[in-house]
């Protein structure tokens, strides 16, 4: 009864949320939005911040949720899907200022090389963007050093969005696999 009341509460409060950051939602605010599209000129943002993707301890971000009957015997994990709601920061500390979460999942989906499908929304919770989202789907080849994604859309202040992000790792434990991960977007929105 308490999970369905905390349910209630969370969806209300959602739906009594009329606006993101001052801009108006719902259908005919959209289509308010986009007929008003042609008088608004491009601009890029440049977004910079840490991925915390934590598999271990007592309160993991990131829990796998599917795998074959082979993962077991493949050293790069081919075959599981694991689902993420990990944190985004400021800095690579883990106590660094908090901007939003990483939601989504990933796969090993490389048969040979470590190779990874994202898809993952970049959940904004602070400063001007709080609200607003950038989905983010394609490969991740997690042992480069430097790994190039696209940004697929985005809602709120990124409506229309499309851009590249950039990923470096920059802390891997090998023995819990947690990771922090530094990323640097760019993206065209209006």
């Amino acid at each position: 009864m308490e999970k369905i009341t905390t349910i209630l509460l969370l969806c209300s409060t959602i739906i009594a949320m009329p606006m993101v950051m001052g801009m108006a939602e719902g259908p005919k605010a959209v289509e308010e939005w986009f007929s008003k599209l042609g008088q608004k000129k491009e601009k890029v943002t440049r977004l910079h911040f840490f991925l915390h993707d934590t598999v271990s301890g007592k309160n993991p971000t990131a829990v796998t949720v599917a795998q074959a009957n082979g993962t077991s015997k493949s050293p790069i994990f081919f075959g599981e899907t694991v689902v993420m709601d990990d944190p985004l920061t400021f800095g690579p500390e883990h106590n660094s200022k908090f901007v939003g979460r990483a939601q989504g999942l990933y796969s090993s989906v490389g048969l040979e090389n470590l190779a990874l499908l994202m898809t993952m929304n970049l959940v904004f919770t602070d400063g001007k963007y709080n609200g607003s989202t950038l989905s983010l789907l394609g490969k991740n080849a997690a042992l480069q050093t430097y790994r190039e994604m696209p940004i697929v859309g985005g809602t709120g202040v990124f409506r229309l969005a499309r851009g590249i992000a950039t990923a470096k790792t920059v802390f891997f434990n090998a023995t819990s696999l947690d990771a922090v991960v530094e990323y640097n977007v760019m993206v065209i929105h209006y």
